[in-house]
């Protein structure tokens, strides 16, 4: 008798535990980037593009795009659990600078011109940095969250495959929700008042955000491939066959 025809099943998307020195590496990296935007983001900046268009956006963004490509990594390695926890500890670190900055602030410093001038710039350059962080901690939050939500359900649909537009779709619904809630709050820090000026900086911000992800989407990619081939713990679901 003939072999019955074997129909083929697809496993459930798998992740590598997150007990690895990449895991704590990307981690690290991640918490450093989160706390640097903070301080930057304080520094309201604007530029000129040819053509009169008027840029304006905070000093940290040319970094920050740099946490997302990290928490596309650990969604896609390590998964959703992964990606939470690594997102609430950035966060918890970005708090932690901002309690040591203010304690640093209300220390009593040297009362020579010299030492008055250091207290001012402090106060100045690290007093807004708490309403950052709540920008920030609200927007890259809900953001990552909803990136990381977007990326493993589609994994779960899509296993191995379409990892580029897996990227890109989660990074435009993350980059959106960040984006927005972050300029809403951040917005009067430093100094943006006016709706077209918001506008401005909530379009340039997602737009920029968004492009340079985009952009990197093959490094990603490439390093979460990297990543995968490295970690013992990470077995990719493929199809199974089974009897019919």
């Amino acid at each position: 008798m003939d072999a019955q025809p074997r129909a083929a099943v697809k496993t459930s998307a798998t992740y590598a535990s997150r007990g690895s020195s990449q895991y704590d590496l990307i981690l690290t990296l991640m918490c450093v980037v989160i706390v640097i935007s903070n301080i930057g983001a304080t520094k309201g900046v604007q530029f000129s593009l040819p053509g009169g268009w008027e840029i304006v956006t905070d000093g940290g963004f040319f970094l920050f795009p740099l946490a997302y490509i990290l928490g596309d990594v650990v969604s896609e390695v390590y998964g959703f659990k992964a990606a939470r926890r690594a997102i609430f500890t950035g966060f918890a670190m970005a708090l932690l600078a901002v309690a040591s900055f203010a304690v640093i602030i209300a220390l009593p410093g040297f009362t020579d011109a010299y030492g008055l001038e250091k207290q001012a710039a402090l106060e100045v350059a690290l007093g807004p940095v708490w309403q950052i962080v709540l920008a920030s901690l609200l927007g890259f939050l809900a953001g990552q969250l909803l990136n990381s939500m977007v990326l493993v359900r589609m994994k779960e649909r899509f296993r191995e495959k379409a990892l580029a537009g897996r990227l890109m779709l989660s990074t435009g619904v993350g980059e959106f929700a960040d984006t927005l809630i972050f300029c809403a709050i951040a917005a009067p820090v430093i100094g943006i008042t006016d709706a077209g000026g918001f506008f401005n900086y909530v379009l340039f911000g997602f737009l920029y955000k968004t492009l340079i992800e985009y952009l990197f989407v093959p490094v990603t990619a490439l390093v979460i491939r990297v990543i995968k081939k490295r970690e013992p713990s990470y077995v990719p679901a493929e199809l199974e066959p089974v009897a019919a």
